[in-house]
C-alpha cells in the first residue's frame, strides 16, 4: 500500500504541477509579462511548489533530512538530469547577457545556504535571511517587465479558467505532497535507507517531475527562455524561499553533516557548470547535456555506495 501511496502522490505532484503552471502563465501573459521573466519566477517558482510542500511537511513532522536533502537533491536534478536532458533534444540557447545576474544570483543563494549548513543548524534568522533575498529578487526580476506581445500572439483564455487551473493545481500538490514524504518515510524506514538519502533522490526527482516536464516541452518547443529561466528560477526559489520559509515555521537545529561536506559540492558544481557554458559560448550543446547527464548518474551511484 506504501507504494501505491508513492505513486499516487508522484502522479499528483505532475499534474498539479502542470495546472499551476499553465494558469499562472496564462494570467501572467495576460499583464504582458515577458517570457524569461515567466520562466524565472511564474514557470520556476510555481513548479517548486511540490519541494515547498514537502519539505514544509517534512520539517513539521520532525524529518529535517528530508527537508534539506529534497532541496539540495531538487537542485542538482534541475541542473544535471532536467537541463541535460533538455540540451539533448535540442542545444539550449543561453546568452550571458540576458542571464548574468540571474545566475550571479544562484551561485549566492547557493554560497549562502552552504554557509548555514555548515554551521550544523539553520536559524529561524537564517530563514528570515534567505527569505529576504527571495524577495529582493523578485523586486529585481518585476522592475523591467512589461513587453508588447508580437502581433500573431494568441490571446490567453478567460481569466477565471486560468484562476481554476491555478487553484486546482495547488490542491491537487498539496495531497499529493502529503502522500509523497509520508510514503517515502516509510520506504527509508523499512529498507534501513537514511532519509537523507531518499530526500537527496527519491522525493527530489519526485518533486522536480514538474520541472522535467515544463522544460522538456519548453525546450521542444524552441521556448529557451522558458526551459533556463525555469531551472534557474526554480534553484533560486528552492533555497532562498523553501528553505527560508521552511525554517522560518521549524528552524533546523540539528544538520546532517553530509549535506555540507558531501552535497553541497554537487549543488555547487552543478551550478558552475551551467555559468561555464553560458560564459564561454552562450549555449549548452548536446554534447554538454551528455555530460550533465552522466554528472547525475554518477551522484545518483554515489548516494547508493
Amino acid at each position: 500500500m506504501t507504494y501505491i501511496l508513492f505513486t499516487i502522490g508522484l502522479i499528483g505532484l505532475f499534474f498539479g504541477g502542470e495546472f499551476l503552471v499553465r494558469g499562472a502563465s496564462n494570467i501572467a501573459r495576460a499583464y504582458r509579462i515577458s517570457p524569461m521573466v515567466i520562466g524565472l519566477t511564474i514557470v520556476g517558482f510555481g513548479t517548486s511548489t511540490p519541494e515547498l510542500l514537502v519539505s514544509l511537511n517534512a520539517a513539521l513532522d520532525g524529518a529535517p533530512a528530508i527537508a534539506i536533502g529534497n532541496v539540495l537533491g531538487s537542485n542538482i536534478a534541475n541542473i544535471l538530469l532536467i537541463l541535460g536532458l533538455s540540451a539533448l533534444i535540442t542545444p539550449i540557447i543561453a546568452p550571458l547577457s540576458r542571464l548574468w545576474r540571474d545566475l550571479a544570483v544562484m551561485m549566492g543563494a547557493s554560497a549562502l545556504i552552504w554557509l548555514m549548513l555548515l554551521d550544523g543548524a539553520v536559524s529561524r534568522l537564517d530563514g528570515a535571511v534567505l527569505f529576504a533575498g527571495l524577495i529582493g529578487f523578485l523586486v529585481m526580476s518585476f522592475m523591467t517587465v512589461r513587453v508588447d506581445p508580437p502581433q500573431d500572439a494568441p490571446s490567453p483564455p478567460p481569466m477565471w479558467q486560468s484562476l481554476l487551473f491555478t487553484i486546482g493545481g495547488l490542491v491537487i500538490l498539496m495531497v499529493g505532497a502529503r502522500l509523497l514524504v509520508d510514503s517515502a518515510t516509510e520506504i527509508a524506514r523499512t529498507f534501513g535507507i537514511s532519509e537523507a538519502v531518499i530526500g537527496l533522490t527519491i522525493v527530489a526527482v519526485g518533486t522536480s517531475l514538474p520541472e522535467l516536464a515544463t522544460s522538456l516541452i519548453a525546450a521542444w518547443r524552441k521556448q529557451m527562455d522558458i526551459a533556463v529561466g525555469n531551472i534557474i528560477g526554480s534553484n533560486i526559489f528552492n533555497i532562498l524561499g523553501i528553505l527560508g520559509l521552511t525554517t522560518l515555521i521549524a528552524p533546523i537545529t540539528t544538520v546532517d553533516p553530509r549535506f555540507a561536506g558531501v552535497d553541497m559540492l554537487w549543488v555547487a558544481g552543478s551550478a558552475a557548470a551551467v555559468v561555464v557554458f553560458v560564459v564561454l559560448a552562450g549555449r549548452i550543446p548536446r554534447l554538454g547535456g551528455a555530460a550533465l547527464l552522466a554528472a547525475y548518474a554518477g551522484y545518483v551511484a554515489l548516494m547508493n555506495v
